[in-house]
């Protein structure tokens, strides 16, 4: 119960940081935040921990979990990297994933369909992480899986933030269908080059994810 209940919570908190309900640098309290949520302290723990995880917050010995909003150019950073990050993976999932990891990132791409079509966002975004978690895994390469799942985590909350624009979604799943395509036909440098592609927030796209922040 506790962990689901947490994942919540989390959930709430990444909304209330991008609304501007807490500022940058803020302690999150976690006496206050149980009264919040009419919860005991132990799901508030697991979320805190999470949003540190992610890199929203930073844990201070003795002090306590405050609010960590990386500035524009750290974020596009971010994203520049994971975008080299899964392009790798891509070129390497092209020539070394095995079949039944194929057939489980169709299932994952299915799954983003069916997301869709319910108007689920935040089962498109489960079904988005495993459908790239198991890009990173054809890549047989367990270091780069690792670093890719790392920055994944931090990036978490900011490319759910990307789900909500109009009609992100469908593009984001006519842009699974050419990576899968890519991946297919063995084609290293074209699953790279779409991979990264996909993932680049750049000009137009980083102006409405930092937009989206702040709304």
């Amino acid at each position: 119960m506790s962990l689901k209940r947490a994942d919540q919570i989390a959930d709430a908190l990444e909304h209330l940081v991008f609304a501007g309900e807490f500022s940058d640098g803020e302690r999150l309290d976690e006496i206050r935040l149980a009264d919040h949520f009419n919860v005991s302290r132990t799901p508030i723990r697991e979320a805190l921990q999470r949003l540190v995880l992610s890199g929203m917050a930073e844990q201070i010995p003795r002090r306590g979990v405050f609010v960590r909003q990386p500035g524009p150019v750290e974020l596009l950073e971010m994203f520049e990297t994971m975008a080299e990050l899964e392009a790798a993976c891509g070129r390497f999932a092209a020539a070394r994933m095995t079949d039944e990891g194929l057939e489980r990132l169709v299932r994952a791409n299915e799954g983003c369909k069916t997301a869709i079509e319910h108007e689920d966002t935040d089962g498109y975004y489960a079904e988005n992480e495993v459908f790239h978690q198991e890009i990173y895994r054809g890549s047989a390469n367990s270091f780069l899986q690792n670093e890719a799942t790392r920055l994944q985590n931090r990036l978490k909350p900011y490319r759910r933030v990307q789900l909500r624009f109009r009609g992100r979604m469908s593009q984001s799943l006519d842009e699974h269908s050419a990576i899968i395509d890519a991946i297919k036909a063995g084609d290293s440098e074209l699953a790279a080059s779409t991979l990264r592609s996909h993932v680049t927030v750049q000009g137009e796209k980083f102006q409405q994810l930092m937009a989206g922040l702040k709304q």
